[in-house]
């Protein structure tokens, strides 16, 4: 699934290239990833003007200039790619596509057929996101080491690998950034958040800001068994970067160890017992 690297990455290059845009006509090839009627959606949309993209957690919102707000949620295989025309390449797996003036197209593929698309009044955006209960953004500058010890503070019996996934702790991160950041901090997944000293909340905040910012700059992770790419149809160069994601049974790249798998709250953990304590 994307991630907050992979999300924030779309994000910034569809807000470069359709903010200003609009929308002229709009296909749909699988009417049940609109969670609401086709017609509307369509009456809401077709003719608007794109005001701005951003981001909030893994979802995508598009604001037009009506008032009305696309959601979109990419969810395990939801890609959104830019082009200048419908190529014959990427007509496999496309369930929506939005024409611009500019004779642009922007569509949406998903093998897995889980993500969706979703239409609020722009101004309700606010009450939605707090019914979520979505935690901070991680890369905002009001996520300070205080506010994360914090939040620690309050999930004290949680482990601290599966507890970075948790929306409601902090938005944004999955699978593939918590193992990361507990191997580069150091630090055990099965570790309890009440067990963490002032000195390891520190080094676990320093490192997930760390390797957030820097799969951002990389475009994301394209992992072996991921099909990730970003809007413009290219793989995220993060991925020769990463030190214990579907490396088990390699020698740690740090003290030599073997990478072990181990399974928390359902998902694939990979981590080094030799140097993360």
């Amino acid at each position: 699934m994307p991630e907050l690297p992979e999300v924030e990455t779309i994000k910034s290059q569809l807000n470069r290239r359709l903010k200003g845009g609009k929308i002229k006509k709009i296909e749909i090839f699988l009417p049940k990833i609109i969670r609401l009627e086709a017609k509307f959606f369509i009456n809401k949309t077709v003719g608007a003007k794109i005001k701005k993209v951003w981001r909030r957690a893994k979802m995508i919102i598009i604001d037009l200039d009506n008032g009305y707000s696309l959601l979109i949620h990419l969810k395990l295989t939801g890609r959104l790619i830019l082009c200048h025309r419908l190529r014959e390449d990427y007509q496999k797996h496309t369930h929506l596509v939005f024409h611009f003036f500019d004779k642009s197209v922007l569509i949406f593929q998903d093998i897995r057929q889980f993500g969706y698309f979703d239409l609020y009044r722009t101004e309700n955006l606010k009450g939605f996101f707090q019914e979520k209960k979505l935690g901070p953004e991680p890369l905002k500058k009001s996520f300070t080491l205080k506010k994360f010890t914090e939040l620690l503070s309050k999930k004290p019996d949680k482990k601290i690998k599966p507890l970075l996934m948790e929306q409601n702790f902090i938005a944004g991160i999955g699978n593939i950034y918590a193992q990361e950041i507990c191997w580069s901090a150091k630090i055990s997944p099965l570790r309890l958040a009440k067990t963490l000293n002032k000195k390891e909340i520190q080094e676990i905040y320093r490192h997930l800001l760390m390797i957030l910012k820097k799969a951002v700059k990389q475009g994301g992770t394209t992992a072996a068994d991921e099909g990730y790419i970003d809007a413009r149809g290219n793989k995220g160069k993060y991925g020769s970067q990463l030190k214990v994601y579907q490396r088990e049974g390699e020698k740690c790249f740090r003290c030599k160890g073997i990478i072990e798998r181990i399974v928390l709250t359902g998902r694939g953990t990979a981590y080094c017992p030799r140097c993360q304590k």
